[in-house]
């Protein structure tokens, strides 16, 4: 398993360590030696509450230390030749430029992807994208489809980069018994809130704080908690999929929500009215000239990180997209929770940080 020190991978493990499954765990973790690698693992399982008595029973025979960012350095360890499934969740899931985009998500994965696909015995690649890896049309409901677009508009590298590591493991790894997991917007746990991690939440405070943004509250948006995407991965890795399947995790159509829905479910929670009356849709440049007075709203903060982030993240609210999760139902999964039932968990557990720092997560 990759990416386990992470917030997806991280709520995975979560479900592993407390069901006490058959599974025997090699972790690839980064760090400088492996008694290190146990306790980033250790404190990422902190933020999801595991007990310390589960805790004590991962020791430096569980992991595999190295870094996707330089895949030399762990691909010769013989024991990746007894892997019988791989879940590779591990990512630079960033919406900032940052340089190892491109050297962990394509080159590192890809060099991955090449020597477990020589493992004689690997029943499953379970690799992790993102819905926003095909650039979907505005307005729509996108289709669970292994089609690849070159040139594709990606609104970020990131989307960019997950979409061109699932076509060259298609292309440069025939052999591999690769499954596509496409997670559309993870935000929050329903149990844990914010607790394990901020991302992407604070788009929706910020938006409500300014009481202005470029989507409408009429616009929909297709988010899922992190332990129901936890929940889905673990039935995907050992269930009946067939190879090459790409299947979304997803809120769908029956299950995303509306921002005013959103709106309502935040002021209750707050204990404050709904924006919506004072609420309008306004283009990125009156964003823009709202500048001078971030300061006054968020408190200190990067100007240009926070119109960055306004930016980027507009665009993707404009979309109004939602993801089919008809391949997921089919193989029985129940349906998924609304994000405004259990958005008032992710607004007590935010309580006390500023934007800023609920949004660093997303900029690293």
């Amino acid at each position: 398993m990759t990416g386990v020190t992470g917030f997806l991978g991280g709520a995975v493990f979560e479900k592993l360590l407390n069901q006490e499954s058959d599974f025997t765990y090699l972790l690839l973790v980064r760090a400088d030696n492996k008694s290190a690698a146990v306790e980033r693992v250790k404190d990422n399982m902190r933020k999801f509450n595991v007990s310390e008595a589960r805790l004590a029973r991962l020791n430096e025979g569980h992991i595999l230390l190295g870094d996707l960012g330089s895949p030399e350095d762990f691909l010769n360890d013989t024991r990746l030749d007894s892997v019988t499934h791989v879940l590779n969740c591990a990512a630079v899931a960033s919406f900032g430029n940052n340089p190892l985009i491109w050297k962990v998500n394509v080159e590192g994965t890809l060099a991955f992807a090449r020597r477990m696909s020589q493992v004689s015995g690997l029943l499953r690649f379970l690799h992790v994208g993102t819905a926003m890896s095909c650039a979907p049309e505005p307005d729509s409901l996108v289709s669970e489809s292994a089609t690849f677009h070159e040139r594709a508009e990606h609104l970020v590298e990131y989307t960019h980069s997950k979409s061109t590591i699932e076509q060259l493991m298609r292309e440069e790894c025939p052999s591999l018994p690769l499954v596509i997991a496409r997670p559309s917007i993870v935000v929050g746990h329903t149990d844990h809130g914010c607790q394990p991690s901020s991302s992407i939440f604070w788009v929706f405070s910020m938006a409500l704080m300014l009481q202005k943004f470029m989507c409408s509250l009429e616009d929909r948006i297709d988010v899922i908690p992190v332990d129901y995407c936890a929940d889905a991965l673990l039935m995907l890795l050992s269930g009946k999929v067939a190879q090459g399947e790409v299947v979304h995790i997803s809120a769908g159509e029956e299950n995303s929500v509306r921002f005013a829905e959103i709106d309502d479910a935040m002021a209750l929670a707050l204990e404050k009215a709904p924006v919506s009356d004072q609420y309008a849709q306004v283009s990125y440049e009156t964003l823009v000239k709202t500048r001078r007075e971030l300061k006054g709203i968020f408190g200190p903060c990067n100007e240009r990180l926070m119109l960055k982030a306004m930016r980027l993240y507009g665009a993707f609210a404009m979309l109004n997209v939602r993801f089919s999760n008809e391949k997921l139902l089919s193989l029985g999964m129940p349906k998924p929770p609304r994000f405004t039932d259990y958005i008032a968990r992710c607004v007590q557990t935010t309580q006390g940080m500023s934007i800023p720092q609920q949004m660093a997560v997303d900029f690293k």
